[in-house]
């Protein structure tokens, strides 16, 4: 898939097969979707959170407005599968992931929007890369779920990574590259906690919901 193929390139690295291995475990698939559906609420108060700040790009609107939706689609989706197989959605601590990226973002405007579009945009693509990557590992359902979520995460990512160009007057290729280097070790570090985008499993990580 050239998508899938464009998105690997932009990270990275590719998930280490540590996590993979952690997140097939049917022993753990109540927490796995239980995260999944947190990451998809999330994904939409983001997009809702930069419609409210930044009222006057257009684009922008347009594009977070769609995105938004879509998010919370796959968060209704999630929550009906989770349903129909008696597991439970409930509270869930976050992993650090999202957090380690946000703590980089510069403070003063417009640098702050381009590197939280960028932000956005690497969210994103490792979803995909690990929807795609876990999706051979499930049963026939999830596997068609997960792999039916490929294009619109794809295209998210995409337009997160348009509107950060478009906002900058300079090429982004050296800050995207400086947020690469940094999701990278995110991934590729031990964490204590499993979650959807999560590091590499410590030994003894949190697995309680």
């Amino acid at each position: 898939m050239e998508a899938l193929d464009e998105i690997k390139a932009f990270l990275g690295c590719e998930t280490p097969q540590s996590w993979i291995d952690r997140a097939k475990d049917p022993a753990n698939l109540e927490l796995l979707l239980t995260d999944h559906a947190h990451c998809e609420k999330k994904a939409a108060s983001t997009a809702m959170t930069l419609m409210f700040r930044y009222v006057d790009r257009p684009e922008l609107l347009n594009k977070m407005s769609r995105l938004a939706r879509e998010e919370l689609i796959h968060f209704e989706q999630v929550l009906a599968i989770m349903k129909k197989r008696g597991l439970r959605y409930g509270h869930l601590s976050s992993s650090g992931y999202a957090s380690g990226l946000h703590q980089h973002v510069r403070k003063s405007e417009p640098a702050r929007l381009i590197d939280i579009l960028i932000v956005g945009a690497f969210i994103e693509a490792r979803s995909c890369e690990r929807f795609a990557a876990l999706a051979p590992y499930l049963d026939e359902e999830l596997a068609k779920f997960y792999r039916s979520l490929l294009r619109s995460e794809g295209r998210h990512y995409q337009d997160y990574l348009n509107l950060a160009q478009s906002y900058s007057s300079t090429n982004i290729a050296e800050r995207i590259s400086e947020f690469c280097a940094i999701e990278r070790e995110l991934v590729l570090a031990e964490d204590e906690e499993f979650r959807f985008h999560s590091g590499v499993p410590a030994h003894n990580s949190a697995l309680a919901v």
